[in-house]
């Protein structure tokens, strides 16, 4: 139980932190999207240890775990479009195709270039 409101409040946490810097973004009128920038931000207090990973971890590992239900509204979204579908359909299901591909590889390499720098680390 401890476990999952542990996990609840770092979701909040990150929501809230989300809902913050998206209120910035349009307050600034800034062109980077707020997704993006909290990425950035999250990071650099991360590295520049302001924030320690198990404050946040619980509720991220929920987060990406699911992560696939959060896309069900943009893809029953896509059905008000059915027109462009139609038209385009065969070039935007190669751009999807294409990106998902370099998205995968990317993590593939970031994540094994990772794995390899913690076999190298010696644990303390």
């Amino acid at each position: 139980m401890a476990t999952l409101l542990k996990s609840a409040g770092q979701v909040i946490l990150l929501c809230a932190f989300s809902l913050l810097l998206h209120k910035l973004v349009d307050f600034f009128q800034l062109k980077i999207p707020a997704s993006i920038l909290g990425i950035l931000i999250v990071f650099i207090l991360l590295q520049a240890k302001w924030i320690r990973l198990d404050w946040i971890e619980a509720g991220a590992q929920w987060l990406l775990a699911e992560l696939l239900l959060f896309f069900i509204p943009s893809a029953v979204g896509i059905m008000k479009y059915k027109s462009v579908l139609l038209s385009d359909g065969v070039y935007v299901t190669l751009v999807i195709v294409v990106s998902t591909v370099i998205v995968m590889a990317s993590a593939g390499l970031v994540a094994k270039k990772i794995a390899e720098k913690k076999e190298r680390t010696p644990l303390p």
